[in-house]
């Protein structure tokens, strides 16, 4: 849902970043490999740490190199389907990287396993999500339906990830993860359906 509304917002914010970073001889699949490996620095060191809102931050200044990428090769005139797997890829470990960094500080130092458990059920439901999709269009079929898409997950887990390092009682982050990991459920469901109903 966000995706659909929010993507031409972002075009136009980033359009300049990508074309300065053209400027200096920076390619399109520099910034996707880039932008995961900062992404995994802030939630696999800062999120361990108890830095949540600190790691936040840093992971939200590089979340959005999955949009300059993409805007970097379609200005090259280079959207190619190595792009799109490179993509795709990338942003299956960053999912698994900012849930794994959360459970972890959970289960340790945050010392509150609800929330460890939560995360994790997140993550998996969430990449299942990405998967029946992905498996869908191998099919040449179409599984883009769904109330819990990457989008909506990423600024859940971050903003209320970020917003507990601020002082934000954890509840509110226990709450968000179930409910999140019970969206992506239902996702599952719709995109699972979806496919039925164009198979049979």
């Amino acid at each position: 849902m966000l995706n659909k509304y929010a993507r031409e917002l972002f075009t136009r914010i980033f359009t300049p970043v990508a074309r300065a970073l053209l400027r200096l001889g920076v390619s399109a699949d520099a910034v996707t490999i880039g932008g995961t490996v900062a992404i995994a620095a802030g939630a696999l060191v800062l999120y361990p740490l108890g830095q949540l809102f600190w790691g936040t931050l840093f992971i939200t200044l590089f979340i959005f190199s999955d949009i300059v990428d993409g805007i970097m090769a379609r200005l090259q005139g280079q959207s190619s389907q190595w792009g799109n797997f490179l993509d795709s890829t990338m942003d299956r470990i960053q999912d698994g990287v900012i849930f794994a960094g959360v459970a972890i500080w959970f289960f340790t130092g945050g010392n509150n396993p609800v929330i460890g458990y939560a995360a994790l059920a997140s993550l998996v439901c969430g990449q299942v999500v990405s998967y029946a999709r992905a498996k869908a269009e191998s099919l040449g079929l179409n599984a883009n339906v769904g109330i819990a898409e990457r989008a909506e997950r990423i600024l859940v887990v971050l903003l209320l990830t970020g917003l507990t390092g601020l002082g934000l009682h954890p509840a509110f982050l226990t709450v968000g993860l179930i409910l999140l990991a019970l969206a992506s459920l239902f996702t599952i469901y719709q995109r699972v359906r979806a496919v039925y109903q164009q198979t049979h």
